[in-house]
């Protein structure tokens, strides 16, 4: 089992861990060795075992907020999955809507009026002038 030496709040100790661990070992320490930072900066140096009980106190409350917000997400997560699984479980028929066709033959009136409309200004405007 590999010991490990570990630095917080300016004190070391040596921690034995799991072969294979030492990261994970390494990284808690500098997450509680931040947390005694902050305490040292704002109190001075204090007892080690005052020191660990509240850099270790601060880390679980950071913690619970975090383990908060993720029970928020996995609810809202699953609120939206619950909804996606109704709207693909649902057979309702997609909207129908329908375009009115208009005969070629009323196409074909209507341009033949609007060219006589076309031409019959033409013609007023043509006898004003003169």
């Amino acid at each position: 089992m590999p010991e490990v030496t570990i630095t917080i709040g300016g004190r070391q100790f040596d921690v034995a861990c799991q072969a294979g661990e030492e990261h994970y070992l390494h990284t808690a320490a500098k997450m509680l060795d931040d947390e005694a930072q902050v305490l040292a900066d704002q109190a001075g140096r204090m007892p080690e075992a005052r020191m660990l009980l509240m850099a270790g106190l601060m880390l679980a409350d950071k913690t619970a907020s975090v383990e908060d917000r993720v029970a928020e997400v996995q609810a809202k997560l699953t609120a939206c999955e619950a909804e996606l699984a109704t709207l693909r479980d649902s057979k309702a028929e997609p909207e129908r809507i329908e375009v009115p066709v208009v005969p070629q033959a009323v196409s074909d009136t209507l341009a033949e009026l609007a060219a006589r409309a076309e031409a019959l200004a033409a013609s007023v405007e043509e006898k004003a002038a003169s």
